[in-house]
Protein backbone atom coordinates (compact mmCIF):
# COMPACT_ATOMS: atom_id res chain seq x y z
CA UNK A 1 0.00 0.00 0.00
CA UNK A 2 1.16 3.74 -0.41
CA UNK A 3 0.37 5.39 2.60
CA UNK A 4 0.93 8.74 3.15
CA UNK A 5 2.14 10.90 6.40
CA UNK A 6 -1.34 11.93 6.82
CA UNK A 7 -2.80 8.31 6.92
CA UNK A 8 -0.06 7.26 9.45
CA UNK A 9 -1.12 10.44 11.53
CA UNK A 10 -4.68 10.01 11.34
CA UNK A 11 -4.34 6.36 12.07
CA UNK A 12 -2.20 7.17 15.12
CA UNK A 13 -4.31 10.18 16.34
CA UNK A 14 -7.15 7.60 16.16
CA UNK A 15 -5.36 4.91 18.43
CA UNK A 16 -4.05 7.20 20.67
CA UNK A 17 -8.18 8.32 21.00
CA UNK A 18 -9.39 4.97 21.44
CA UNK A 19 -6.60 4.08 24.21
CA UNK A 20 -7.16 7.70 25.92
CA UNK A 21 -11.25 6.27 26.19
CA UNK A 22 -10.01 2.79 27.27
CA UNK A 23 -7.68 4.67 30.31
CA UNK A 24 -10.69 7.18 31.09
CA UNK A 25 -13.41 3.95 31.37
CA UNK A 26 -10.87 1.52 33.32
CA UNK A 27 -9.49 4.58 35.26
CA UNK A 28 -11.18 4.06 38.56
CA UNK A 29 -9.84 0.46 39.89
CA UNK A 30 -12.41 -1.74 40.40
CA UNK A 31 -12.69 -5.72 39.92
CA UNK A 32 -13.24 -6.14 35.74
CA UNK A 33 -16.91 -8.66 35.74
CA UNK A 34 -16.66 -11.22 32.75
CA UNK A 35 -19.39 -9.36 31.65
CA UNK A 36 -17.36 -5.61 31.42
CA UNK A 37 -14.38 -7.40 29.72
CA UNK A 38 -16.50 -9.84 27.51
CA UNK A 39 -18.82 -6.20 25.80
CA UNK A 40 -14.83 -4.76 25.45
CA UNK A 41 -13.21 -7.80 23.53
CA UNK A 42 -16.17 -7.49 21.23
CA UNK A 43 -15.85 -4.06 21.04
CA UNK A 44 -12.19 -4.23 19.90
CA UNK A 45 -12.63 -7.19 17.61
CA UNK A 46 -15.45 -5.05 15.92
CA UNK A 47 -13.31 -1.86 14.92
CA UNK A 48 -10.50 -4.37 13.64
CA UNK A 49 -12.99 -5.97 11.55
CA UNK A 50 -14.20 -2.69 10.47
CA UNK A 51 -10.78 -1.38 9.94
CA UNK A 52 -10.14 -4.97 7.61
CA UNK A 53 -13.20 -3.41 5.85
CA UNK A 54 -11.87 -0.30 5.44
CA UNK A 55 -8.86 -1.57 3.91
CA UNK A 56 -11.12 -4.21 1.84
CA UNK A 57 -12.95 -0.97 0.17
CA UNK A 58 -10.03 1.44 0.00
CA UNK A 59 -6.98 -0.84 -0.55
CA UNK A 60 -8.31 -3.62 -1.96
CA UNK A 61 -8.52 -7.33 -1.48
CA UNK A 62 -4.77 -7.72 -1.17
CA UNK A 63 -4.21 -5.24 2.37
CA UNK A 64 -7.44 -6.77 3.81
CA UNK A 65 -6.16 -10.36 3.83
CA UNK A 66 -2.46 -9.37 5.02
CA UNK A 67 -4.11 -7.46 7.62
CA UNK A 68 -6.64 -10.04 8.61
CA UNK A 69 -3.77 -13.03 8.46
CA UNK A 70 -1.40 -11.15 10.30
CA UNK A 71 -4.11 -10.07 13.49
CA UNK A 72 -5.42 -13.40 13.99
CA UNK A 73 -1.94 -14.74 14.18
CA UNK A 74 -0.93 -11.82 16.38
CA UNK A 75 -3.88 -12.17 18.14
CA UNK A 76 -2.86 -16.28 18.76
CA UNK A 77 0.11 -15.61 20.10
CA UNK A 78 -1.14 -12.74 22.17
CA UNK A 79 -3.07 -15.41 24.02
CA UNK A 80 -0.38 -17.53 24.69
CA UNK A 81 1.52 -14.40 26.34
CA UNK A 82 -1.43 -14.18 29.13
CA UNK A 83 0.24 -17.46 30.52
CA UNK A 84 3.15 -15.16 31.25
CA UNK A 85 0.64 -12.27 32.38
CA UNK A 86 -0.84 -14.66 34.94
CA UNK A 87 2.26 -16.45 36.08
CA UNK A 88 3.60 -11.90 36.95
CA UNK A 89 0.10 -11.21 38.52
CA UNK A 90 1.38 -14.20 40.96
CA UNK A 91 4.62 -13.47 41.15
CA UNK A 92 3.92 -9.70 42.24
CA UNK A 93 0.30 -10.32 44.46
CA UNK A 94 -1.42 -7.71 42.13
CA UNK A 95 -4.48 -7.04 44.15
CA UNK A 96 -7.39 -7.38 42.06
CA UNK A 97 -8.64 -4.17 41.71
CA UNK A 98 -5.49 -2.88 40.22
CA UNK A 99 -4.52 -5.67 37.63
CA UNK A 100 -6.80 -3.78 34.73
CA UNK A 101 -4.56 -0.80 35.24
CA UNK A 102 -1.06 -2.76 35.23
CA UNK A 103 -2.21 -4.50 32.08
CA UNK A 104 -3.35 -1.07 30.18
CA UNK A 105 -0.14 0.51 31.12
CA UNK A 106 2.12 -2.47 30.32
CA UNK A 107 0.27 -2.70 26.79
CA UNK A 108 1.03 0.68 26.21
CA UNK A 109 4.73 0.14 26.77
CA UNK A 110 4.78 -3.01 24.68
CA UNK A 111 3.02 -1.29 21.67
CA UNK A 112 6.02 1.52 21.96
CA UNK A 113 8.38 -0.93 21.93
CA UNK A 114 6.56 -2.58 19.08
CA UNK A 115 6.35 0.24 17.04
CA UNK A 116 10.48 -0.13 17.38
CA UNK A 117 10.71 -3.56 16.21
CA UNK A 118 8.19 -2.84 13.76
CA UNK A 119 10.06 0.26 12.21
CA UNK A 120 13.88 -1.56 12.13
CA UNK A 121 12.33 -4.30 10.48
CA UNK A 122 11.35 -2.70 7.90
CA UNK A 123 14.38 -0.86 7.47
CA UNK A 124 16.51 -4.25 7.63
CA UNK A 125 14.16 -5.93 5.21
CA UNK A 126 14.28 -3.08 2.76
CA UNK A 127 17.56 -3.14 2.83
CA UNK A 128 18.70 -7.11 2.95
CA UNK A 129 16.41 -9.38 0.99
CA UNK A 130 18.17 -12.24 2.97
CA UNK A 131 17.09 -11.25 6.16
CA UNK A 132 13.77 -13.59 5.40
CA UNK A 133 16.04 -16.60 5.60
CA UNK A 134 17.16 -15.52 8.87
CA UNK A 135 13.16 -14.87 9.51
CA UNK A 136 12.40 -18.03 8.51
CA UNK A 137 15.00 -20.33 10.20
CA UNK A 138 14.13 -18.37 13.59
CA UNK A 139 10.38 -19.14 13.20
CA UNK A 140 11.13 -23.06 12.43
CA UNK A 141 13.47 -23.20 15.73
CA UNK A 142 10.53 -21.34 18.03
CA UNK A 143 7.96 -23.69 16.62
CA UNK A 144 10.26 -26.93 17.20
CA UNK A 145 11.09 -24.86 21.23
CA UNK A 146 7.52 -24.71 21.70
CA UNK A 147 6.69 -28.08 20.49
CA UNK A 148 9.54 -29.22 23.46
CA UNK A 149 8.33 -26.89 25.76
CA UNK A 150 4.83 -28.35 25.72
CA UNK A 151 6.14 -32.18 25.70
CA UNK A 152 8.17 -31.11 28.99
CA UNK A 153 4.21 -30.52 30.20
CA UNK A 154 5.85 -28.03 33.40
CA UNK A 155 3.80 -27.29 36.10
CA UNK A 156 4.08 -25.20 38.73
CA UNK A 157 6.24 -22.92 36.62
CA UNK A 158 7.18 -18.93 37.99
CA UNK A 159 7.95 -15.96 36.71
CA UNK A 160 11.82 -15.01 36.68
CA UNK A 161 12.62 -11.25 36.72
CA UNK A 162 14.62 -10.01 33.73
CA UNK A 163 17.67 -8.64 34.03
CA UNK A 164 16.96 -5.05 33.57
CA UNK A 165 14.07 -5.68 36.08
CA UNK A 166 16.36 -6.61 38.18
CA UNK A 167 18.75 -3.64 37.73
CA UNK A 168 15.91 -0.59 38.00
CA UNK A 169 15.06 -2.44 41.67
CA UNK A 170 18.73 -2.39 42.67
CA UNK A 171 19.32 1.15 41.40
CA UNK A 172 15.35 2.76 42.28
CA UNK A 173 14.92 0.72 45.55
CA UNK A 174 10.98 -0.97 46.09
CA UNK A 175 7.96 -0.01 48.57
CA UNK A 176 6.99 -3.33 50.53
CA UNK A 177 4.02 -2.69 49.43
CA UNK A 178 1.16 -1.16 47.06
CA UNK A 179 -0.16 2.33 47.63
CA UNK A 180 -3.02 2.33 45.32
CA UNK A 181 -1.94 3.55 41.17
CA UNK A 182 1.25 5.45 42.89
CA UNK A 183 4.32 4.23 40.91
CA UNK A 184 6.66 6.54 43.29
CA UNK A 185 6.71 7.59 47.19
CA UNK A 186 9.07 8.70 49.72
CA UNK A 187 10.24 6.41 51.69
CA UNK A 188 12.77 6.86 54.51
CA UNK A 189 13.63 9.96 52.73
CA UNK A 190 14.37 9.02 49.34
CA UNK A 191 11.96 8.17 46.26
CA UNK A 192 11.39 4.44 45.43
CA UNK A 193 9.29 2.43 43.41
CA UNK A 194 6.11 1.33 44.13
CA UNK A 195 5.42 -3.06 43.54
CA UNK A 196 2.92 -1.34 40.72
CA UNK A 197 5.47 0.30 38.89
CA UNK A 198 7.60 -2.93 39.32
CA UNK A 199 5.40 -5.07 37.58
CA UNK A 200 4.24 -2.62 34.99
CA UNK A 201 7.72 -2.54 33.82
CA UNK A 202 7.74 -6.54 34.08
CA UNK A 203 4.79 -6.74 31.42
CA UNK A 204 6.39 -3.98 29.37
CA UNK A 205 9.61 -5.47 29.35
CA UNK A 206 8.72 -8.95 28.89
CA UNK A 207 7.25 -8.33 25.22
CA UNK A 208 10.41 -7.89 24.07
CA UNK A 209 10.26 -11.38 24.09
CA UNK A 210 7.45 -11.86 22.52
CA UNK A 211 8.06 -9.50 20.17
CA UNK A 212 11.20 -11.93 18.76
CA UNK A 213 8.95 -14.29 17.29
CA UNK A 214 5.56 -12.25 16.66
CA UNK A 215 7.03 -9.39 14.86
CA UNK A 216 8.85 -11.99 11.90
CA UNK A 217 5.87 -14.10 11.94
CA UNK A 218 3.52 -10.80 10.30
CA UNK A 219 6.30 -9.88 8.58
CA UNK A 220 5.95 -13.50 7.11
CA UNK A 221 2.20 -12.75 6.30
CA UNK A 222 2.84 -8.72 5.19
CA UNK A 223 6.27 -6.99 4.41
CA UNK A 224 3.78 -3.83 4.58
CA UNK A 225 5.23 -1.41 8.19
CA UNK A 226 1.24 0.26 7.90
CA UNK A 227 -0.50 -3.26 8.31
CA UNK A 228 2.31 -4.81 10.97
CA UNK A 229 1.57 -1.81 12.64
CA UNK A 230 -2.08 -1.99 12.95
CA UNK A 231 -2.48 -5.16 12.99
CA UNK A 232 -0.27 -5.47 16.13
CA UNK A 233 -1.94 -2.40 17.55
CA UNK A 234 -5.27 -4.18 17.25
CA UNK A 235 -4.18 -7.30 18.83
CA UNK A 236 -2.99 -5.88 21.52
CA UNK A 237 -5.31 -3.18 22.79
CA UNK A 238 -7.94 -5.51 23.46
CA UNK A 239 -5.43 -8.11 24.85
CA UNK A 240 -6.44 -6.31 28.68
CA UNK A 241 -9.74 -7.37 28.49
CA UNK A 242 -9.10 -10.62 26.71
CA UNK A 243 -6.83 -11.16 30.26
CA UNK A 244 -10.11 -10.89 32.40
CA UNK A 245 -12.45 -12.76 29.82
CA UNK A 246 -10.69 -16.01 29.19
CA UNK A 247 -8.39 -16.15 32.36
CA UNK A 248 -9.86 -19.68 33.58
CA UNK A 249 -10.36 -20.56 30.44
CA UNK A 250 -6.28 -20.30 29.60
CA UNK A 251 -5.42 -23.44 31.40
CA UNK A 252 -8.00 -25.68 29.35
CA UNK A 253 -6.43 -24.70 26.19
CA UNK A 254 -3.92 -27.55 26.62
CA UNK A 255 -2.82 -27.95 22.82
CA UNK A 256 -2.49 -23.95 22.48
CA UNK A 257 1.30 -24.67 22.04
CA UNK A 258 0.96 -27.21 19.65
CA UNK A 259 -1.45 -25.13 17.10
CA UNK A 260 0.62 -21.92 17.68
CA UNK A 261 4.10 -24.28 17.22
CA UNK A 262 1.97 -25.65 13.80
CA UNK A 263 1.35 -21.76 12.79
CA UNK A 264 4.86 -20.57 13.36
CA UNK A 265 6.16 -23.18 11.57
CA UNK A 266 4.57 -22.83 8.32
CA UNK A 267 5.09 -19.15 8.43
CA UNK A 268 8.68 -20.10 8.72
CA UNK A 269 8.09 -22.31 5.46
CA UNK A 270 6.51 -19.71 3.98
CA UNK A 271 9.47 -16.74 4.43
CA UNK A 272 11.85 -19.47 3.18
CA UNK A 273 9.89 -19.93 0.18
CA UNK A 274 9.62 -16.43 0.03
CA UNK A 275 13.25 -15.23 0.46
CA UNK A 276 14.37 -17.89 -2.57
CA UNK A 277 11.50 -16.51 -4.64
CA UNK A 278 13.87 -13.07 -4.52
CA UNK A 279 17.14 -14.79 -5.16
CA UNK A 280 15.52 -16.33 -8.30
CA UNK A 281 14.63 -19.39 -7.31
CA UNK A 282 11.24 -20.87 -9.11
CA UNK A 283 9.54 -21.78 -5.89
CA UNK A 284 5.84 -21.78 -5.29
CA UNK A 285 4.62 -19.21 -2.78
CA UNK A 286 2.15 -19.29 -0.18
CA UNK A 287 -0.94 -16.82 -1.23
CA UNK A 288 -2.55 -14.73 1.71
CA UNK A 289 -6.45 -16.58 1.21
CA UNK A 290 -4.12 -19.89 2.30
CA UNK A 291 -1.99 -18.35 4.73
CA UNK A 292 -5.55 -17.27 6.16
CA UNK A 293 -7.06 -20.48 6.00
CA UNK A 294 -3.93 -22.27 7.73
CA UNK A 295 -4.20 -20.50 10.24
CA UNK A 296 -7.35 -20.05 10.90
CA UNK A 297 -8.61 -23.63 10.70
CA UNK A 298 -5.21 -24.72 13.13
CA UNK A 299 -6.92 -22.18 15.52
CA UNK A 300 -9.95 -23.80 15.36
CA UNK A 301 -8.70 -27.59 15.66
CA UNK A 302 -6.37 -26.80 18.64
CA UNK A 303 -9.26 -25.14 20.47
CA UNK A 304 -11.11 -27.81 20.12
CA UNK A 305 -8.88 -30.60 21.01
CA UNK A 306 -7.92 -28.66 23.88
CA UNK A 307 -11.48 -28.57 25.20
CA UNK A 308 -12.10 -32.32 24.44
CA UNK A 309 -8.91 -32.93 26.43
CA UNK A 310 -9.27 -30.45 29.17
CA UNK A 311 -12.66 -32.48 29.96
CA UNK A 312 -11.98 -35.57 29.37
CA UNK A 313 -9.03 -34.92 32.30
CA UNK A 314 -11.53 -33.47 34.54
CA UNK A 315 -14.08 -36.44 34.40
CA UNK A 316 -11.43 -38.55 34.74
CA UNK A 317 -10.17 -36.77 37.94
CA UNK A 318 -13.49 -36.74 38.82
CA UNK A 319 -13.57 -40.94 39.16
CA UNK A 320 -10.64 -41.26 40.46
CA UNK A 321 -11.41 -38.28 43.16
CA UNK A 322 -15.05 -40.87 43.88
CA UNK A 323 -12.92 -44.03 43.83
CA UNK A 324 -10.20 -43.08 46.21
CA UNK A 325 -12.94 -42.08 48.81
CA UNK A 326 -14.00 -44.61 51.60
CA UNK A 327 -17.70 -45.56 51.54
CA UNK A 328 -19.16 -44.66 54.84
CA UNK A 329 -20.19 -47.73 57.04
CA UNK A 330 -22.39 -47.86 59.78
CA UNK A 331 -20.90 -49.74 62.79
CA UNK A 332 -22.67 -50.62 66.09
CA UNK A 333 -21.00 -50.53 68.76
Amino acid sequence: MDVSLTLWVLTIVGLCALIAVDFFIGRKPHDVSVKEAGIWTVVWIVLAALFGLGLLIFGGGQPAGEFFAGYITEKSLSVDNLFVFVLIMAKFAVPSQYQQRVLLVGVLIALVLRAIFIAAGAAIIASFSWVFYIFGAFLIWTAWKLIQEARADQEDEEFEENKLLKAAERRFGVADRYHGTKLWIQQNGKRVMTPMLVVMLAIGSTDILFALDSIPAIFGLTQDPYIVFTANAFALMGLRQLYFLIGGLLRKLVHLSYGLSIILGFIGVKLVLHALHESGVHVPEISIPVSLGVICSVLIVTTITSLRASRKQAQTEAATGRAETPAKTDIDV
